[in-house]
Parts: C-alpha cells; sequence; structure tokens
C-alpha cells in the first residue's frame, strides 16, 4: 500500500485548538487554551513576528495599564513579559484620583517579541507553525479545521482568528504602495475570501505609525528629557517589586513648529488619507500628524516624543507624528521639528489598510454567533492597541477552552472589568472606526482601578485553572490584612497630645479639638495610613512581601469609601439588567409595542440580557421597557 505523507495531518484532532495569528491576542490565546490542558497550535506568516511592536514599543497607558493588570490577575502573560522587557516606566496621572492611574512601560520591543516568544516555545500542549492560512473548514456550521496556503489541511475542534493588520494588509505612504503587512512582513491575502463564504461581515480599517530615526542624528539638547518613575512599580502581580528596580533609559519631549504645518499643509495633496487612496477608516484617538493639522488648525505646535526602541538599537521611534506623507516630505517636516534639524530616517512612516470584522456578530463570549467553535479577538474585532488585543485573546482562549469541555463562558460584565467594559462595547455597538480604551468608557472606574485588579479577578482565574494555588492564597492573605486594619483602623483612637498636633501640623493639616478615630484622620487629603505611624501605636508588623500594597488598598478604601459606596449600590442596579436573561429563541417581531428600528437592532445584535439590549443603538428605554413587560409575562 502506498503510504501518504499527508495521513498524519488529516488524523482527526491532531490539535483541540488552533490560533491563527501570533501578535498580542494570539499569545494569549494560544497560551490560555494550551494552559487549561488543550493540545494547541499558534499559526503565524513569520516567526519573526511572534509579540511584534510593529507601533510604539510600550506597554499600558491611560486605561490600557488596566487592561494589562486585568490580564495579569486573570493568569495571562503580558505584565510578566513587559516586567521583563521595560527599559523605562511611568505611572500616569499621579496627580488625579487612584481611578485614573495608569502604569505605562517603554520596552524593548525585540527583548518583548523574544521573551514572549520563549514563553510560547516552553509551554506544554502548544506549537508553533509558520504557515499562512487559507481557509476555515466547517461543517453543519460548526469548525472542523483550517487549511493552510500549500493545500495542508489540519483538524481542530475550535479555531481563534487573531489575525491583527495582516488580512490583506497594504502599507501606503505618498504614492508608495505595498501589499505586505507590518514592517514589511510577509501579509495574509488569501483568509479574507474564506471568511465571506462563511458570511462573516467585514471592515476595512487602517492605522499608522511614525518614522523611525537614527539616534545618533538627533540633538537632545533642544528637547526636554523625560525620566521615569524613582520607584519602579511591576505590572504583574506576581514580580517581586525589587526585580524592577533598573536603571532606565530617558526619553524625550519636543514640539512640532508653525514651519511644521504649513509643510504638510502644502503638502496635503499628496497624503494618501486625503487624495482617496486609502478607504479604510483611521482611529479618532491616535490620528495621524496630517489629521491633527487639519483638524486643530487654531493649533501652533503639538506634542512630539522621542522614545527609544531598544537597548541593543539605535531606532528611536517619533511619538505624535504618525504619517503616510511621501519621502520627501517626511525628511522636510520632522527636520522641522526642534533638535531633528538632522534626523535620518530608518524606516518611512506610513499608513496600513486591513480587513478586519463587525464585532456585533459576535457573543459576548467571542464566539461567532453562527459558526460554533470560531471565535475572534484583537484587531480583527475592530480594536487597537496591544494591550486591548492581548485582554481579548486571552478571553477567547479561556471560552475556547471552556466551550470543549462543555462549560460555561467566561463572561466579565461592566462591572466587574475593563475587559468587560471592552468585550461589550464590541460585540454591542458599532464601531465605525477602530475601538481605543479609554477611562471614560467605564462607568464604574472607581470600582475597576488598576491598583485592585487581584481583588476584582484573580478568585476568577483560579476557578478558571490559570492562577495558581499559592498565588490565590496569597491574594486571600492580603485581603484579610486589609480587612483587618480597616476595622482596626476605625476603632482606634487618637487624642490631642503634643506628638499628634506637632504631626498634623507637619502635614499641614489641621489640629484636633478632641479625639478622633485614626481613619477619620487618613480620610484627610494631606494624611495617610503611612504618615500615621508615629502615633498609631496599636499599628501590627505587615508581612514584608504584601506591605506596599496593603498599605495601599488601605489609603483608597478609607479615603475614598463615600465615593465607593454610592458605586457599588449603582452597580446593584446595573446588575438587575444584567441578569434579566433574554431567551435566545425570542422572536422579536411578536414583541408587540417595540419600535421597527428596535427590532431591526434587535434581531441582528441578539443580546442576551436586558443590560446589553439597553446598551444597542436604536433600543431606546421605552422599548427596554416593554421588552421587561413581555418576559415578565413569559
Amino acid at each position: 500500500m502506498k503510504y501518504s505523507a499527508n495521513s498524519v495531518w488529516e488524523n482527526k484532532d491532531v490539535y483541540d485548538v488552533a490560533v491563527i495569528g501570533a501578535g498580542h491576542a494570539g499569545c494569549e490565546a494560544a497560551l490560555a487554551a494550551a494552559r487549561l490542558g488543550f493540545r494547541t497550535v499558534i499559526f503565524t506568516v513569520s516567526i519573526d513576528s511572534v509579540a511584534l511592536m510593529p507601533c510604539n514599543p510600550n506597554i499600558g497607558g491611560s486605561s490600557k495599564g488596566h487592561l494589562v493588570r486585568e490580564v495579569d490577575a486573570l493568569g495571562g502573560e503580558m505584565g510578566k513579559v513587559i516586567d521583563r522587557s521595560f527599559i523605562q516606566s511611568k505611572m500616569l496621572n499621579k496627580s488625579k484620583g487612584p481611578a485614573v492611574h495608569s502604569l505605562r512601560a517603554q520596552a524593548d520591543k525585540d527583548r518583548y517579541s523574544k521573551n514572549m516568544r520563549q514563553v510560547l516555545e516552553n509551554q506544554e500542549n502548544l506549537d508553533i507553525k509558520q504557515t499562512e492560512i487559507a481557509e476555515i473548514l466547517t461543517e453543519n456550521g460548526s469548525v472542523t479545521g483550517v487549511k493552510s496556503a500549500a493545500g495542508m489541511v489540519l483538524h481542530c475542534r475550535a479555531v481563534i482568528l487573531c489575525t491583527g493588520t495582516y488580512l490583506k494588509a497594504r502599507c501606503i505612504y505618498g504614492e508608495a504602495s505595498m501589499n505586505t503587512g507590518p514592517n514589511g512582513l510577509q501579509a495574509a491575502n488569501l483568509l479574507t475570501d474564506s471568511l465571506k463564504n462563511l458570511g462573516i461581515r467585514m471592515y476595512r480599517f487602517k492605522t499608522g505609525t511614525p518614522a523611525r530615526i537614527d539616534r545618533l542624528s538627533v540633538d537632545f539638547s533642544k528637547m526636554e528629557e523625560q525620566f521615569g518613575d524613582d520607584r519602579v512599580v511591576p505590572f504583574s502581580f506576581t514580580t517581586d517589586p525589587k526585580d524592577v528596580q533598573i536603571d532606565q533609559v530617558s526619553c524625550w519631549l519636543t514640539y512640532t513648529t508653525p514651519v511644521t504645518h504649513q509643510i504638510i499643509r502644502d503638502n496635503l495633496d499628496r497624503s494618501p488619507l486625503f487624495s482617496g487612496m486609502i478607504e479604510g477608516t483611521g482611529p479618532r484617538y491616535c490620528p495621524s500628524i496630517e489629521d491633527k493639522v487639519v483638524k486643530f488648525a487654531d493649533k501652533e505646535r503639538h506634542q512630539v516624543f522621542i522614545e527609544p526602541e531598544g537597548l541593543e538599537t539605535n531606532e528611536m521611534y517619533i511619538g505624535g507624528m504618525s504619517s503616510s506623507l511621501p519621502e520627501d516630505v517626511q525628511y522636510a517636516m520632522y527636520r522641522s521639528v526642534p533638535g531633528l534639524e538632522h534626523a535620518k530616517i530608518v524606516r518611512n512612516a506610513y499608513a496600513i489598510e486591513y480587513d478586519c470584522i463587525d464585532a456585533r456578530q459576535l457573543l459576548p463570549s467571542l464566539e461567532f454567533r453562527n459558526i460554533s467553535g470560531l471565535f475572534s479577538a484583537g484587531q480583527f474585532n475592530g480594536s487597537s492597541g496591544y494591550e486591548e488585543a492581548a485582554a481579548q485573546g486571552l478571553i477567547a482562549g479561556i471560552n475556547a477552552a471552556r466551550k470543549l469541555k462543555n462549560e460555561e463562558p467566561i463572561i466579565l460584565d461592566r462591572s466587574q472589568a475593563y475587559i468587560g467594559v471592552l468585550i461589550d462595547d464590541l460585540v454591542t455597538k458599532e464601531s465605525k472606526e477602530p475601538y481605543r480604551m479609554m477611562t471614560s468608557r467605564a462607568e464604574y472606574r472607581l470600582l475597576l482601578r488598576q491598583d485592585n485588579a487581584d481583588q476584582r479577578l484573580t478568585r476568577i482565574g483560579y476557578e478558571i485553572g490559570l492562577i495558581p494555588k499559592e498565588r490565590y492564597e496569597r491574594l486571600k492573605k492580603k485581603e484579610e490584612w486589609i480587612e483587618s486594619e480597616i476595622r482596626r483602623l476605625e476603632r482606634a483612637t487618637v487624642g490631642t497630645s503634643d506628638e499628634v498636633q506637632k504631626l498634623l501640623v507637619s502635614c499641614g493639616s489641621t489640629p484636633l479639638v478632641s479625639g478622633s478615630t485614626l481613619t477619620e484622620l487618613i480620610r484627610r487629603p494631606e494624611m495617610s495610613y503611612q504618615i500615621l505611624e508615629p502615633v498609631d501605636t496599636g499599628r501590627p508588623v505587615l508581612p514584608d512581601d504584601l506591605r506596599e500594597e496593603i498599605i495601599e488598598q488601605i489609603d483608597i478604601s478609607v479615603k475614598y469609601e463615600g465615593y465607593i459606596n454610592r458605586q457599588k449600590r449603582q452597580v446593584e442596579q446595573f446588575k438587575k439588567l444584567e441578569n434579566k436573561r433574554i431567551p435566545e429563541d425570542i422572536d422579536y417581531d411578536n414583541v408587540k409595542s417595540l419600535r421597527i428600528e428596535a427590532v431591526q437592532k434587535l434581531k441582528e445584535i441578539r443580546p442576551v440580557s436586558i443590560g446589553q439590549a439597553s446598551r444597542i443603538s436604536g433600543v431606546s428605554p421605552a422599548d427596554i421597557s416593554v421588552l421587561l413587560v413581555y418576559l415578565g409575562g413569559k
């Protein structure tokens, strides 16, 4: 009998889960599925693009830092890898309240990619394969496998699409147009047709990136030096803070000039953004420098950050000046910026167009509503950013595994996590441009702080199976200390002794006229748990490994107690609507008094709860009342 070399690949259930794409979403998805015990393969058009950072090599930032902390609290990898790869770290918004404090780290992009790849390569149950996937195989509405561009068939029980910006990607600057993915890597040109044949609705989005310049050609004396924090806070709750106190590199701040803006205006007719050469819709909250100059014509200057791409390269990233203008115009505009007069471009700025989906076709679990076993995550869902991608990838990987175990999916709601806000927005609201996470999108942001992500989500990660018992026990110990200390502080009092009065005056605080509890003193803006230590005679010795975390949580819990309790009451009302489930087989045409627009939107999105239905554009409060009456009679 003649041996068929393809027989091994045609053997059913070679893998349980196939992940298409090895960017930030794909890495988290594959690791989650493999760690939950399923044989997983991750496909990439280039092994060198694993966890690639084709735009600014930083992790975190406003609201995005929350996502990274939440990914870590659930058992994801991004926070651990950036803690081993960063070259500068800052806690943003420290002058504001704790709800908007966000950690941001500049990464060595090469080291980050290699560190993540090493994690993938050493993960049990996980294989990496460099090949382009051309087709999703289905049977009776369920995934059965994938087919490569070379014709190789692989059978699996679940597929997670994490194609990022690679699907039919086209990089453009000036009149130059190349059918490549980011950084000149191979695009994935075949899968789109397969997805459309499955009835999946597609969008065409675009994003962009600035030029990279040679560090040796920059005059830093004309710029403002930007330093990292004196005390670095790690992203991962498992990282020892001592391990991230490193010598940090500097970033630099400069500004565009009126000359810069005039150069851009004079060449708008050569910009693909304005000539119609670019069809895709770009991100509103990360505009190109051309967009800034046109839309904010009254501004005389815009910030420009010069940031290193790594320790072993002279490439510098020009933050704030992404562009798709021709190369000669790029030279002229960059060299009009103070400090960049002699800049040498290593990589030109470019815009990139790519195919993505209308995420309203997905369930909150990130599984396609009409294709069982097919999941989707990351920029392919119409979002932007490494952090948004990683968060979706983790949830998609978890839920693919749970589906194979016949378990209910993990769905975080808007009161539990920024991840819940992100996914709910994507699957509920129409996104006509790349979606970016922002603190203003989270209604309950005082509860969803980056500092308490472990208290909100690590218990869930432990129940899923991604958090080890030792880490969960550490969390419980921390929570017990916080609770017991707050109870003690509520009972502990101080009088008007000279020592107390002297301490208060030294901090600019009003002296006492009578005794006070320690919690009342901590509520004063200028006071804190740490400051009161000299007069807190009954204070216990906190465990060394938890000391900083416990103190932080005590201060926040005591100072913002009233606001936190008010938001918890709001969450109780929110939960009532979220817990009111809508049957999958509901026929909205039979719900009398619903407006026509509401019927159309409800049939299209098929919300799982009254809460989700209330957030659909075109569904009014009156429609929700009608639905509640209808469901109440069932």
